[in-house]
């Protein structure tokens, strides 16, 4: 297990992402928010789906979902029709114009990132992309917090002293 600093390091690391994440933001359109393209990049790859479905993909609530969903078919990238089987759902599917879309958005990102990562090998990509998978893999459902992780302290390295050992 890595040490209580290390952890911190990461901790620090991971908050500076935002960087990162406003950085390639910024090759996408002005109306074409990172929420948007979230359910586009979801429909891309699962197909059509309910709006609730949609929620528990993105790990957000069903009105943060509701507002993506809208701005999207309100431009046409997705289509909102009745489920034959539940009158009162929407099913969701993306357009040919949401497609071409994420094709075109997919090819900015890779210029940003091609851009901003030529000085990387192609081993230094590859554990990026391994390593990243790896974490998000780990925490898996992010909508919810194990109480573990909110009712226990931290764990402290066994070469620090803690409250118990320090007396």
């Amino acid at each position: 297990m890595a040490a209580q600093s290390q952890y911190e390091q990461l901790a620090r690391q991971l908050s500076a992402i935002g960087a990162v994440k406003r950085g390639l933001a910024r090759v996408l359109p002005n109306d074409c928010p990172p929420g948007s393209i979230a359910v586009l990049n979801l429909l891309d790859l699962h197909g059509e789906m309910r709006m609730s479905r949609m929620a528990e993909l993105l790990a957000v609530d069903m009105s943060v979902t509701s507002r993506h969903v809208a701005h999207v078919a309100d431009r046409g990238w997705l289509d909102r029709s009745p489920d034959p089987s539940d009158r009162r759902s929407r099913i969701l599917r993306l357009t040919p114009e949401g497609k071409l879309l994420l094709t075109e958005l997919s090819e900015r990102y890779v210029r940003a990132l091609g851009h901003y990562m030529e000085n990387w090998s192609d081993e230094e990509v590859d554990q990026l992309i391994s390593l990243l998978g790896r974490l998000r893999e780990d925490f898996g459902d992010c909508r919810s917090i194990p109480s573990r992780l909110t009712d226990e302290p931290a764990p402290v390295p066994s070469d620090q002293p803690t409250a118990r050992t320090s007396l």
